[in-house]
């Protein structure tokens, strides 16, 4: 048995809104999120899905992300990506216990790579194969 702190599915609710809190009052993350989302209450649920099924594995999320966040593709910038990181960073290492903070932080960066990486695939003219061709290997 793992002694390690674990997330527990109960402090999702109060985290995610604290986050996301912030993020609707961030002057670079605020515009975007508040236009995009009409029902705070379902998109928290929802995430709280999300969440619980990346930190603990329960398998209640079963949306498509990469789908949702291509829609407004051509509004979300990579300095949106680091400024959203860094909410989450402040608001788990906050919230959380250092270890569950940690894992929770590391997802969120992978998370938010696969995400960069799918818009720039996905998105006209913008295109990793193009990009990496100029680049020396």
């Amino acid at each position: 048995m793992s002694s390690a702190p674990q997330l527990d599915q109960a402090d999702l609710p109060r985290l995610l809104k604290r986050f996301y809190d912030r993020v609707r009052c961030d002057a670079e993350l605020g515009p975007l999120f508040n236009d995009a989302i009409h029902d705070w209450a379902e998109h928290l649920d929802r995430l709280e899905d999300f969440w619980s099924s990346v930190m603990l594995a329960s398998g209640r999320y079963k949306g498509n992300p990469v789908v949702i966040h291509l829609i407004h593709a051509h509004r979300i910038t990579p300095g949106m990506f680091s400024r959203w990181l860094e909410l989450w960073e402040q608001t788990t290492g906050e919230s959380l216990p250092d270890e569950v903070a940690t894992t929770a932080q590391a997802k969120a960066r992978r998370i938010a790579k696969s995400l960069q990486v799918a818009i720039r695939l996905r998105t006209p003219g913008e295109n990793l194969l193009t990009n990496s061709t100029t680049k020396g290997d």
